[in-house]
């Protein structure tokens, strides 16, 4: 932490990175529950947005100018109960109750069981339409409230995506930041081979948007990026983050399996001793 300015290091924030791994591993493990991989490849852009870029007080979550996030890839939603419970929106000791029936952090976000939440996901392809109606409704009444929306590239198949691309640009909401987790393998295959060999940059730049490509897992980087929002005044921001499925832990990286694979009691092991850090919340013998 800087003294000065309240900043946190970005040495920090790495190390914040690898536990916030360990747990999304943990509590794959413990709950029995796939998508590992998703939740894995998209830590530093959530981690990113969290400590450094979305106006939220855990403390004044009523505010109407407050930023708001959508999780839209909703099955990847480890990663981000996890930087919630870091940030204090929620006591740490939640994160045991991962998956458990009736509890605040089901598989999927809801906002029914986690209030605080801004939307509910998990079926693909609304998260960006929701984040432009916000982001217009706010425009309209001169509130300076951004809107973060982290996607899938999967996701992407959607025409729902675009119809809310196309909405955004229209209507220069330049206070709409998607972010794309763009880590190369969805449900079935590899995300080229079904999508196309196309660039999802330059989609959305003739959509009418501002956009970059960068490492989604290099911190700095995304940092630096979220530092320039919005890119260009009067329109929308794009970040397509290219990361490593089940990044961070070798044997997880790049493999269509850990979409769906809940970790063994050996995963499990293997896993946290190569991240190298101890889970939130859970003491190791």
């Amino acid at each position: 932490m800087n003294p000065a300015t309240g900043e946190t290091s970005i040495a920090s924030l790495q190390e914040t990175a690898r536990r916030v791994r360990a747990t999304c591993v943990q509590m794959a493990h413990d709950a029995k529950q796939g998508h590992l991989g998703s939740a894995m490849s998209c830590v530093e852009l959530l981690v990113a947005l969290f400590h450094r870029w979305l106006r939220m007080n855990p403390d004044r979550m009523d505010e109407e100018t407050r930023d708001r996030f959508i999780m839209s890839k909703g099955h990847g939603c480890t990663s981000m109960y996890a930087v919630m419970a870091d940030r204090g929106f929620f006591p740490v000791s939640w994160l045991k109750r991962y998956h458990e029936d009736d509890g605040p952090l089901p598989n999927h976000p809801c906002k029914h069981s986690l209030p605080m939440l801004d939307f509910s996901s998990g079926s693909l392809g609304h998260g960006l339409g929701v984040a432009t109606g916000m982001a217009y409704g706010f425009k309209l009444r001169n509130n300076p409230a951004r809107v973060a929306v982290l996607m899938s590239d999967g996701e992407c198949n959607e025409g729902s995506v675009w119809e809310a691309a196309m909405f955004a640009a229209a209507h220069s909401l330049d206070n709409v930041l998607a972010l794309v987790d763009y880590n190369g393998i969805q449900a079935v295959g590899r995300s080229d081979d079904i999508m196309g060999h196309t660039s999802l940059e330059e989609k959305f730049r003739a959509f009418g948007w501002s956009c970059v490509t960068l490492d989604g897992n290099d911190l700095p980087a995304v940092l630096s990026a979220l530092e320039r929002v919005p890119f260009q005044p009067g329109r929308p921001t794009c970040i397509v983050g290219k990361t490593l499925k089940g990044a961070g832990v070798s044997f997880m990286q790049d493999a269509l399996l850990w979409h769906y694979r809940t970790p063994s009691d050996e995963d499990l092991r293997k896993a946290l001793d190569e991240i190298g850090c101890q889970p939130m919340g859970v003491e190791r013998p």
